[in-house]
């Protein structure tokens, strides 16, 4: 079933004036080409100032863009999440791999937020952090303006402690490990750029522990320090040990080009999260199980090293 379609917004800044129409939309949102926002610029589905546009039109500081973009099916995803926590300012969700927490890349009403917002009528939560739609676990959100602004405070200050489960596969990998590696944007031919590991980015530490090696993979506990965009995915990649699965980021944290943020198949799960309540102060600390698909692999690992095992001592 389609969705309701969504009007996008954009404010022309002194950078962006002196454009073309047709320029600018091709620069800013790369994900469709320059054939198709030439078409909807003829359509009439863009308006700058409310007003049709012609794609030369040359664009001024302060003017309002809007393109209506008509109704869309979007891709099938786990239309689910789970309570973890709740009082009267605070949410505590779950949501499984494959779901996107906020709209974007072809989903709107297919995100957590929009489930959440549908569940609760009465109020907005909002997100104090993002998970990659990928990754399954924990997601912090705030019911109230205020709450919003002192989680989001302790988010910025480094307060609030995140703790994963991560699957890469079997090597000679440190008991204990800290990564520091910079990460910032990368030219991309799909989106225009993505995040990955670069010398001159945004400072940014990781710290493993080994938690269980199997015949084929190692179950990891890592924490982040920072909040980087994928910053576990790019960290453990550019470590040696990417995610088994991870259809972006190989050795060396890099990009692939011919992949994107949002596809999923690697083994990622917010496992914890402690943080001070915005009004008590107390600190919470919630846990989440591991989803199935990561539970199942490590026990068809188990079970193929005992099968082995078996076997060894029969011959």
């Amino acid at each position: 079933m389609a969705n309701q379609g969504w009007i996008y917004r954009d404010k022309i800044s002194k950078n962006q004036a002196g454009l073309s129409l047709l320029a600018y939309y091709t620069g800013k949102y790369p994900h469709s080409s320059p054939e198709e926002w030439l078409d909807r610029i003829l359509s009439g589905a863009i308006l700058v100032n409310g007003r049709p546009a012609c794609p030369d039109t040359v664009l001024e500081i302060g003017q309002q863009l809007t393109y209506q973009r008509p109704p869309w099916t979007e891709p099938d995803v786990p239309l689910f999440f789970e309570v973890l926590y709740e009082d009267a300012e605070v949410l505590v969700v779950a949501k499984p791999s494959g779901l996107p927490v906020l709209a974007g890349g072809g989903f709107l009403e297919h995100t957590l937020i929009h489930l959440v917002h549908q569940h609760y009528a009465d109020v907005t939560p909002y997100p104090i952090h993002r998970l990659g739609r990928g990754t399954s676990g924990i997601v912090l959100m705030a019911k109230s303006k205020p709450a919003r602004a002192k989680l989001s405070q302790q988010m910025r200050e480094g307060k609030i402690t995140k703790i994963y489960r991560a699957l890469v596969g079997q090597g000679d990998i440190p008991d204990n490990f800290t990564i520091n590696q910079a990460i910032g944007k990368i030219a991309h031919p799909i989106l225009g750029y993505v995040y990955g590991a670069l010398t001159d980015g945004l400072s940014a530490r990781s710290d493993g522990r080994v938690l269980k090696k199997h015949p084929d993979s190692t179950l990891l506990e890592v924490q982040i320090f920072t909040g980087r965009p994928h910053q576990i995915r790019i960290h453990l990649a550019f470590f040696g040990y990417p995610l088994i699965g991870d259809p972006l980021y190989g050795l060396g944290g890099l990009p692939r080009p011919d992949a994107v943020p949002g596809d999923c198949g690697y083994y990622l799960h917010a496992n914890q999260i402690l943080f001070n309540h915005p009004s008590t102060g107390r600190i919470i600390s919630i846990s989440c199980q591991p989803p199935p698909e990561l539970v199942n692999r490590l026990l068809a690992e188990v079970r193929q090293q005992a099968t082995g095992n078996r076997q060894q001592k029969e011959e």
